[in-house]
């Protein structure tokens, strides 16, 4: 079961008067949480970074929160336990509802191996405001690109409770959009994606106005 973070006491929200409506009016466009998820090597960053290119060119304010560089960081104290795996979750999710408060479209690239997590961070959230995107990709094609050489490590033991391999993977069973990552050409995927938010209003022809 699945233990709630702890709460803090003594403390009492701020209501700013820059509100968030205000902040994407003036950006623009909607705030959101793109949230690409999928087994190391599916192409999870390439995908996010490219996504975030096209946005950034047509004006749109944007980032992107990718698993490695987090867990340098505000997660560098975090193992890959399920437990640890759970809290790395946790804090990204409170970290893109900031980013998306700003107004901004934040794009996450973690694998995100348990559908538990993924719809916790969906719940912080309201509705239409988290996107999941599954980086559709085999194992078989994920171990043959192996930027990493991860897969090789954890195949000889050399890395324990990798996802794939000694831990589980869980795909989503509704993303929001389903991308074959595994198979076709990049500049496919990344329409696939700006589409999808056109579809959803959070951009209208790359950028909204609201």
């Amino acid at each position: 079961m699945k233990t709630q973070a702890p709460v803090s006491t003594n403390t009492v929200w701020h209501h700013a008067t820059v509100t968030r409506h205000r902040r994407e009016a003036q950006n623009g466009h909607r705030g959101a949480i793109i949230w690409f998820t999928g087994l190391s090597g599916s192409g999870k960053s390439t995908l996010a970074h490219a996504v975030e290119e096209t946005l950034h060119q047509q004006g749109c304010r944007t980032f992107v929160l990718d698993g490695d560089n987090v867990r340098h960081g505000l997660c560098g104290d975090l193992g890959f336990s399920s437990k640890d795996r759970e809290e790395n979750i946790r804090r990204i999710g409170e970290m893109a509802k900031l980013f998306m408060e700003a107004g901004m479209i934040v794009l996450t690239a973690f694998i995100s191996p348990y559908r538990a997590d993924r719809e916790r961070v969906r719940g912080m959230v309201e509705h239409g405001d988290f996107i999941e995107v599954y980086c559709d990709a085999s194992i078989e094609v994920c171990e043959s690109r192996d930027v990493k050489g991860l897969y090789k490590k954890a195949r000889a033991g050399q890395i324990s409770e990798f996802t794939g391999i000694s831990s589980p993977y869980e795909a989503p069973e509704k993303p929001e959009l389903s991308v074959n990552t595994g198979g076709a050409k990049l500049d496919k995927c990344v329409h696939q994606v700006i589409e999808e938010m056109t579809l959803r209003g959070i951009i209208h022809n790359g950028k909204a106005d609201i």
